[in-house]
């Protein structure tokens, strides 16, 4: 099938501060809006019901009380899936016609009920539920909030608008699950986010190069005046930050070109045109699991029952071609006669 040109928007907004039914009511509103624009695809950013933990980057862990008060809260707020926030997000996407991605704190609703996952939710435009994914490793201080998510296989979506695949934040900088997308033919690629710093725009710009995929960045713009004064954190916030994240939300092409942004500073829906044909195109020169990969001398693949099979297998090693020998160690070259690099 070959997907034709369509539309996806980059929703870059802020959440009703753990706020966990007025954020989802934001979410479907937003929805709804980015859709009449002409979106099919609609991205949310990472943890956008009930809000990014921003307080785990300031408050230091010696204000236990404060630190308590706001993991309970996040608790209170975070999501069930599936849940009654999910159905709600589900009957938007329905209603619209488009796929939506979110990302949302979870709740282990499975077990204690109190330890909470970074997840990115993919709906489709029937309302189904097609994926559920739990961020491998939350960074730095997200560790105050966030487990670590089960060692699921990661997979790419047929979408009707071509390959789908995704990384939350900085799982983008993990380079074997990148690869992991790329042999599966990715080329779409979603990466919500709390970056919004110059570093993640120039690797947004790499990723789309290296994977000759599209790259729709999504991240919130949370201004101080979003976060509630009895929040617990405010007063640890630099005095002149205005914006506690800026945004800079942006969509980047297959060959790093950025088509969108990166906008900052505001609440938008970032929209951009993408045609799923150009990164086949652009892979004549480039193709990280085809034509530029060495089987024969790397391998990869993921564990799991359920993980793919490994796109690309060596070929079967002739009997007396070179190989390292049985020790594992290469032989010591031979030094050089003194005469070598003698100028004449």
């Amino acid at each position: 099938m070959i997907a034709e040109r369509f539309t996806v928007a980059a929703v870059q907004a802020a959440p009703v501060f753990l706020d966990h039914d007025a954020t989802v009511e934001k979410a479907c509103a937003l929805i709804a809006e980015a859709a009449s624009q002409g979106a099919r695809l609609i991205v949310l950013p990472e943890t956008f019901i009930p809000a990014y933990p921003a307080w785990v980057w300031f408050l230091p862990l010696t204000r236990r009380a404060d630190v308590a008060r706001l993991y309970r809260r996040m608790v209170e707020q975070s999501v069930d899936v599936p849940g009654p926030a999910t159905e709600r997000i589900a009957r938007a996407a329905r209603k619209a016609g488009v796929w939506v991605a979110i990302g949302v704190t979870e709740r282990n609703s499975e077990a204690s009920g109190t330890s909470l996952y970074n997840t990115l939710l993919l709906f489709d435009d029937r309302g189904e539920m097609v994926e559920r994914r739990r961020k491998l490793m939350p960074t730095g201080g997200e560790r105050m909030v966030w487990t670590p998510g089960e060692p699921v296989p990661l997979r790419v979506r047929e979408t009707p608008f071509g390959r789908l695949g995704s990384l939350i934040c900085w799982e983008n900088y993990m380079p074997l699950a990148r690869y992991a997308l790329w042999e599966q033919g990715a080329q779409i690629h979603l990466a919500p986010t709390w970056d919004k710093a110059d570093p993640w725009i120039a690797s947004m710009r790499h990723i789309a190069r290296e994977g000759r995929v599209f790259v729709v960045s999504c991240c919130q713009a949370l201004h101080r005046d979003h976060v509630p004064d009895d929040a617990g954190f405010k007063d640890a916030l630099p005095a002149t930050a205005e914006w506690i994240n800026s945004g800079n939300s942006m969509v980047v092409d297959p060959d790093g070109i950025v088509i969108a942004g990166p906008v900052a500073d505001r609440e938008t829906i970032l929209l951009a045109e993408i045609d799923p044909g150009q990164a086949h195109g652009s892979r004549w020169i480039f193709d990280a699991a085809g034509h530029y990969n060495r089987p024969d001398l790397f391998s990869f693949s993921q564990r799991g029952a359920d993980a793919p099979a490994p796109a690309a297998v060596a070929p079967a090693r002739r009997a007396g071609s070179g190989s390292r020998p049985a020790s594992g160690r290469a032989k010591a070259s031979k030094p050089l006669p003194k005469s070598a690099g003698r100028k004449r």
